[in-house]
């Protein structure tokens, strides 16, 4: 009896052990610990520009009783809103759309036709309201946009990733400071997806008197990453 009493208490102590032992490395079971001697922090960089660049999109809609008169009167605004927005500095133009659709009446009859062009259009943002009103003035008589961009983005970007880093380091600096070790050479480092531009509203408008103001603002150009330094 005294033999079987040993054996139980013994299976019990093992299992004990044995769960101590999970209970106290849940870093192995995930496989997410440090390197030994490595210090991991993050950093965020910000590089703030003018956007230089602008692109719109100028569009024809036109109404007929026939499809081929609603897509004839479309096609003769259409050349001559691509005409304009080309002499007014345009460039990189792109068709966005061409449709063509029935309407109809409240018992569903067909009553005409409507059709539909589309261009974006490239520019330089201090033209950009001169050549929103070329394309109005030619036929358009739908406008989106401006989207504002920046031409150099990723050497801005790139410039961003470097202050990244260098704000990982203060911030691995800091974590030394009060840990009492020193911070060695990089070990490690991820880039982080890169967000959208972030927009921010400009001081005043920069088309010429009497056009189309247009406000270019400015762009907050970002960059994350994640660092691991030698601890020494």
């Amino acid at each position: 009896m005294r033999r079987l009493l040993a054996l139980a208490l013994a299976a019990v102590s093992v299992v004990a052990v044995a769960a101590f032992a999970g209970v106290g490395r849940p870093d192995a079971a995930h496989g997410d610990t440090a390197a030994p001697g490595t210090v991991t922090t993050t950093g965020h960089g910000v590089v703030t520009a003018v956007p230089d660049t602008a692109l719109v999109t100028a569009g024809v809609h036109t109404q007929a009783a026939s499809a081929a008169a609603a897509l004839a009167q479309n096609a003769t605004l259409a050349n001559a809103v691509v005409a304009a927005l080309r002499a007014a500095g345009g460039s990189s133009l792109q068709t966005e759309q061409v449709a063509l659709s029935p309407q109809t009446d409240g018992q569903g009859r067909v009553t005409g036709y409507a059709a539909d062009n589309a261009v974006s259009v490239t520019t330089k943002i201090d033209t950009a309201g001169a050549l929103i009103d070329a394309a109005v003035a030619a036929g358009a008589n739908t406008v989106s946009g401006p989207s504002l961009a920046v031409s150099d983005r990723d050497a801005l970007y790139r410039e961003a990733l470097g202050k990244a880093v260098a704000d990982a380091r203060a911030k691995a600096d800091a974590l030394a400071n009060a840990g009492g070790f020193g911070v060695g050479a990089v070990s490690a480092v991820t880039e982080q997806t890169a967000g959208a531009p972030v927009p921010f509203l400009a001081s005043g408008a920069v088309s010429p008197a009497g056009a189309t103001p247009v406000e270019p603002g400015t762009q907050d150009i970002t960059a994350d990453v994640v660092v691991t330094f030698r601890i020494r």
